[in-house]
């Protein structure tokens, strides 16, 4: 468990405003590299699908079974 007098306010200000930057930085990133993201990594949206459902079956079937 976390001692409240140890974590302050200033601490998950610092922990949030990090977060944001964070993401801010991802979005920025992958939009400068979409052109390349959709010549290199075509295709992989389908995959990503049947990967998902894949899971999803073997987690209905397991608990079917």
């Amino acid at each position: 468990m976390i001692d409240n007098d140890i974590i302050g306010t200033g601490h998950w200000i610092f922990a949030g405003v990090s977060i944001l930057a964070f993401i801010i930085f991802l979005v920025w990133s992958y939009r400068k590299d979409k052109i390349v993201h959709k010549r290199s990594y075509k295709g992989s949206s389908f995959f990503l699908l049947f990967l998902l459902i894949g899971f999803f079956l073997l987690f209905i079937f397991k608990r079917i079974f």
